[in-house]
């Protein structure tokens, strides 16, 4: 018997390497995509009880090919029933593998390819998640679904789409020209990002956190960083999203609910990811210039080093977040200098600092803003308004955990008057 935990471990590590392969010998993505979650499949039902072959990505590969023959056996029969139709047809894509071929396993590992094909301009950027997880992280649609909060039909459709999309844009398998490589590591990065941003404040739902996708965007960084070392924005992702799942156990009460930063447990911290995340930002950042990523490292690993909230370096983290705000200016890293500048100035100098969001389309009317707005109006002493600022963001928000904290902030807050 070999563990389920083991098994499906291994099975995300080696669906790309599997796919890539298939890929890059026949085309189709579509198809070859298809086989290989078939592969996955059979391996998930059967390794498990009868133990892992020898060699699993050979067996994998195996599998999947098999399933391609069949396939391009049954397509050639119909084809061959309506031949006048099929002179008509425009010459097959793809090669299709040999019908009695064993095929060939080779060191070559495309899971780089793969995370630039998954990640093509074409896509939509949920387009672009959704395809990620199911063929460079190995989840299954069902998984993929569970993860956002959709049903699984309609997961099926995007997923679908998109390789179609990817079809339509004529995307081969390889890596992109030198002039697009960088742009497309940002997007793939982006992604990343983004599926980790949604499994550690989920955007809806009753939880907090979906604990599938955090380590899913974890995973795919240490794989990514493994193919990239030199990349100074990679090894600073991989940094930031360590130093920040470390507070994931202190950031839930007893009873489900939010716990703020300076109010959490920090002997509940993962250490462990913490000295990880420290030594990896510590190391990039002697020899690479610091990019987004891995200013947002910095800070969190400020954050980390502080042993109480009231020991946090601000005046370091609001110098971090300038350097931020000039190089990638956003309206989510204003608000977060927001707060550090209001930690180190004042409330009032960080209220001045939000004023400009109310008018940009990005953040007007959102939760977040509203949220900030609370905090540091409640610093600054105006309850009454502070109230008002928490109820409004309660109302913004769809996560149940973050709609409870708002309101419970307003409601101290009634107290008091």
């Amino acid at each position: 018997m070999t563990d389920d935990r083991a098994v499906e471990d291994l099975l995300r590590t080696l669906a790309p390497q599997v796919l890539g392969l298939l890929v890059r010998r026949h085309g189709q993505f579509d198809r070859c995509e298809d086989a290989v979650q078939e592969a996955l499949l059979a391996a998930a039902t059967q390794w498990p009880g009868q133990g892992v072959p020898d060699n699993p990505r050979a067996w994998l590969l195996t599998v999947a090919t098999r399933r391609l023959t069949d396939e391009w056996r049954s397509e050639r029969a119909r084809r061959d029933r309506e031949v006048a139709v099929a002179l008509r047809e425009p010459a097959y894509a793809g090669v299709a593998p040999a019908a009695d071929a064993e095929p060939t396993v080779t060191d070559a590992d495309d899971t780089l390819t793969l995370l630039f094909l998954c990640c093509h301009p074409a896509l939509a950027p949920s387009a672009q998640v959704a395809l990620t997880l199911r063929a460079v992280g190995g989840l299954n649609t069902a998984q993929i679904a569970r993860a956002h909060l959709v049903p699984e039909a309609t997961m099926s459709q995007r997923i679908r789409r998109a390789k179609q999309r990817i079809e339509a844009a004529g995307a081969r398998f390889g890596m992109p020209a030198p002039g697009e490589r960088e742009e497309r590591l940002r997007t793939v990065l982006r992604v990343l990002y983004l599926i980790f941003n949604e499994g550690y404040t989920a955007s809806s739902g009753p939880d907090l956190h979906r604990v599938e996708l955090t380590g899913e965007a974890i995973r795919l960084a240490r794989v990514l960083h493994g193919l990239l070392p030199g990349d100074g924005e990679v090894a600073g992702l991989l940094a930031l999203m360590l130093l920040t799942d470390a507070h994931r156990a202190a950031r839930v009460g007893p009873d489900g609910e939010l716990v703020p930063l300076a109010e959490q447990d920090r002997t509940r911290w993962d250490r462990t990811d913490i000295a990880a995340g420290i030594a990896l930002i510590t190391e990039a950042l002697t020899w690479s210039p610091p990019g987004p990523y891995q200013l947002q490292a910095a800070i969190a690993a400020v954050h980390a080093e502080a042993p109480t909230a009231a020991a946090t370096d601000w005046p370091q983290i609001a110098a971090l977040y300038r350097l931020l705000a000039r190089i990638a200016p956003n309206p989510m890293v204003t608000l977060n200098q927001a707060v550090a500048v209001a930690m180190v100035d004042g409330p009032r100098a960080g209220l001045a600092l939000l004023a400009p969001l109310d008018t940009d389309e990005r953040t007007a009317g959102h939760h977040r803003l509203a949220a900030v707005r609370a905090h540091l109006l409640e610093l600054a002493g105006e309850i009454g308004a502070a109230r008002d600022a928490y109820l409004a963001a309660a109302r913004g928000t769809t996560s149940l955990p973050e709609q409870r904290y708002l309101e419970l902030r307003a409601a101290r807050l009634a107290a008091q008057r």
